[in-house]
């Protein structure tokens, strides 16, 4: 029952934001929120999973929202090419966390089951549950499929041993975010479960978001899967790379220790 360890990736950030980007309930709308955008890498040994994809330089042209790197560039300082990853965990289907599926094409996905009927469904009728998607990006997952490299859950379930996966919703029909057992105790990726602290620690709902009391439950089970609070890892909170030790990179920290400053993050 060994460790893994935990590295998140940035690649991204967008600081032409206010806190109503991020909260729909807030005293201070107007003020600057700054947003990182992260992968996540998994490791024990000679295994490797990854925890979503990011977006591609031709998304962030499509979207205008750059990227500092791509995905297959922010991942090589770990020593990892697009070949070697076998395994992927998709959180959500969302531009910005499967954008870089084609870019890994050895991997099997594993994904919620709601998520691909959401993706594929009367949903997307609507232009605002519909924009945080990619028409392309959906395919790219239902071809994966057809050629044997999705496996579908359905709610809890174990990738491997010290991994498992936990339909949150809320943000996203089959949103769902990872349990890793490291060295610091059980470690939740969170990923849009909770894109800041503030999210899930204050109860402050994201403004994204398909079924608001599945997110307001969701950042209950956040709380309550890992060991404690200081190891609930948000999805896309700067306050993360404060909190948590670079490693290897200037783009990469390292988070199965635990926080190297639990301080910078709120409500502990």
């Amino acid at each position: 029952m060994s460790a893994w360890d935990v590295f998140a990736v940035k690649y991204a950030d967008r600081n032409a934001r206010t806190r109503a980007d991020s909260f729909i309930f807030d005293d201070n709308h107007d003020a600057p929120h700054a947003m990182d955008y992260f992968m996540w890498v998994l490791r024990r040994g000679t295994e490797v999973i990854l925890v979503d994809t990011g977006y591609d330089i031709e998304e962030a042209a499509a979207r205008d929202r750059p990227i500092r790197q791509d995905p297959v560039t922010s991942l090589a300082p770990l020593g990892l090419a697009p070949g070697d990853i076998t395994s992927v965990i998709v959180t959500h289907l969302h531009y910005d966390h499967a954008g870089g599926l084609h870019l890994f094409p050895n991997a099997t996905l594993h994904m919620q089951a709601a998520e691909m009927v959401y993706a594929t469904g009367p949903c997307m009728c609507h232009d605002a549950l519909r924009m945080p998607f990619t028409a392309g990006h959906i395919c790219e997952a239902v071809k994966r499929l057809y050629s044997g490299k999705v496996v579908f859950h359905d709610g809890d379930a174990e990738i491997a041993d010290g991994v498992t996966v936990h339909r949150i919703g809320g943000h996203s029909r089959g949103l769902q975010a990872v349990r890793v057992r490291t060295e610091a105790g059980h470690l939740v990726l969170a990923s849009d479960a909770a894109h800041y602290y503030e999210n899930v620690f204050a109860r402050k709902p994201f403004p994204i978001v398909v079924d608001l009391q599945d997110m307001l439950d969701g950042f209950d089970r956040l709380e309550t899967l890992a060991s404690h609070r200081s190891l609930v890892v948000p999805g896309h909170d700067p306050l993360v790379t404060q909190a948590f030790p670079n490693a290897i990179a200037d783009h990469i920290w390292r988070l199965d220790r635990g926080p190297r400053s639990a301080g910078l993050i709120p409500a502990l």
